[in-house]
């Protein structure tokens, strides 16, 4: 405002000398200016930039070179370990006895950093990124209530560097799997594979040690999972120093915990999450980067279709070897899975996977679980022990894995009324082991088909297996599927005990042997 003044008074000193065509001295006395002022609007339209004052210091000057000299000590000391301002006015007032203001100090300190080189700018050339060639991997950190529970969440993030195009997975550790995983589904969702380079920081999934300037000695398992796909690694410089080196997918991770994570989001289940993650990818394809003119989604759009095509699918998952406990229990990262119980004892193969947990023996699925997101965790599956229950009817009821199946709802309410009832009926051992035989047929017929088994039981009063399979396939047939049972686990898991599934009985054969010998 008051350069605009100044331009205006020296527009009317102007006018008036051409107009009027007074001398400098009744120019002066007529805008009550001194001559100087006049002189140089007469000389340029513009008035002149004033002359900054020049302070005088008297209580720091004395001692500039003495600050000068420890910030310059502070570029060879640990960065943690450095003056700050706070701490140079410390010093000045018990060391020297400088009795002066702590902002002046500061200020004096940010001078001198400069000029010393401490707080030296760090240019950056700017880059243009060729479409499907780079893409930028990290992992950033959030906070979700899943099923309840408060946690800390690790999201994988790979943004395409041309287009902006990023894929974001949440997993509930920072682990190999994890990481290898996020590739396997990043890929996947964009329908092929960057052909130049991705750039990482020095990630421990991926990089074993840190050697001498761009070298690194890799993990197997990374440098597997890039050769399979058909790209390059590139590492940024260790430390802050390179995180300019990935900037888009530094910035797109605070972007995304911004604007999708924020309020904190609460969820069933971490699968539950993920859909909700790729929703909020979807919607991020109509923004606009900075001052682009295409959105996010159209320049994807360009890009994708020049990726590297997909090949087969990487096995991300690790193998273990794990013994099975008395409680017919494998131990894979400090939490416990159920296998059927005559595997106690035995040594079986575990592929451990980010989300999924596998057993094999002899290559053979023999369950699958998945992965806990809790540490000291336990995950039975009641079909698991149905045959040791049979021996020991008693420990049913406080079984883990019945708390489980209850919870999952495999264990519904019909089955406890045919289990309260056969109790009632036929005693407490044998009336568990009833239920047991009604549990095992799961692994050959239908659950609905099982449900109706046990109603018809109820509704006639009498409790037997044998009769909850009988009236469970004639349900099955009245629905006019005569087709060979599909076996369904009680919990929707593998097992296995499931035994071969065989057809609903008939007597066709014979039926069509007593026609021929009427005839």
């Amino acid at each position: 405002m008051k350069e605009r003044s100044r331009v205006e008074q020296f527009e009317r000193i102007r006018r008036d000398h051409r107009d009027e065509e007074l001398s400098i001295r009744a120019l002066a006395e007529k805008h009550r200016v001194h001559r100087r002022t006049v002189r140089a609007a007469l000389d340029q339209a513009i008035p002149p930039a004033r002359k900054p004052p020049e302070r005088v210091a008297p209580v720091l000057g004395p001692h500039v070179a003495l600050i000068r000299s420890w910030l310059t000590a502070d570029l060879t000391a640990p960065r943690k370990q450095r003056h700050t301002a706070r701490r140079v006015w410390q010093r000045l007032l018990e060391e020297e006895g400088v009795v002066v203001a702590e902002s002046s100090v500061r200020g004096l300190v940010a001078q001198l950093r400069v000029e010393v080189g401490g707080d030296r700018a760090q240019v950056m050339v700017p880059q243009t990124h060729p479409a499907a060639e780079e893409a930028e991997v990290d992992f950033g950190e959030f906070t979700a209530v899943i099923a309840g529970v408060v946690m800390k969440v690790f999201m994988f993030c790979l943004r395409l560097s041309h287009s902006g195009k990023a894929i974001h997975v949440a997993y509930a550790n920072q682990t190999q799997e994890s990481f290898l995983d996020g590739h396997v589904r990043a890929f996947e969702r964009l329908g092929g594979v960057p052909t130049g380079m991705i750039r990482y920081d020095n990630l421990k999934p991926a990089v074993i040690r840190v050697a001498l300037g761009r070298d690194r000695f890799e993990h197997p398992r990374f440098i597997a999972l890039r050769s399979h796909y058909g790209y390059d690694s590139f590492f940024c410089a260790p430390g802050i120093e390179g995180a300019h080196e990935k900037g888009g997918v530094e910035g797109e991770i605070g972007r995304f915990r911004r604007r999708h994570l924020t309020p904190v989001p609460h969820v069933a289940s971490l699968a539950a999450l993920n859909l909700a993650l790729a929703a909020a990818d979807a919607r991020d394809d109509a923004r606009r980067i900075g001052a682009r003119a295409e959105t996010v989604g159209a320049a994807a759009a360009r890009e994708l279709p020049l990726l590297n095509p997909l090949p087969e699918v990487f096995d991300v998952s690790l193998s273990l070897s794990c013994r099975v406990d008395a409680k017919a229990r494998v131990c894979v990262r400090q939490s416990y899975y159920s296998v059927p119980a005559r595997f106690a004892g035995r040594r079986l193969e575990v592929r451990l996977g980010a989300t999924g947990v596998r057993v094999l023996d002899a290559g053979r699925l023999v369950a699958e679980h998945t992965r806990s997101l809790h540490k000291g965790s336990e995950d039975l599956v009641l079909d698991h022990y149905l045959e040791v229950l049979t021996r020991k009817p008693g420990a049913m009821a406080g079984a883990t894995a019945l708390v489980a199946a209850r919870a999952t709802g495999a264990f519904t309410g019909a089955h406890q009324r045919f289990w309260d009832a056969a109790r009632r009926q036929h005693g407490d051992g044998p009336g568990t082991r009833i239920l047991v035989g009604v549990l095992l047929l799961h692994r050959t017929l239908p659950a609905a088909a099982i449900a109706a088994g046990i109603e018809a039981a109820l509704i006639l009063g009498s409790f037997d297996a044998d009769l909850v399979a009988v009236e469970a396939r004639s349900a099955l047939l009245a629905t006019g599927d005569t087709s060979r049972p599909v076996p369904v686990p009680l919990p929707v898991t593998a097992s296995a005990n499931a035994t071969t599934p065989r057809p609903a009985p008939s007597l066709a054969a014979y039926d069509h042997l007593l026609t021929e010998a009427i005839a």
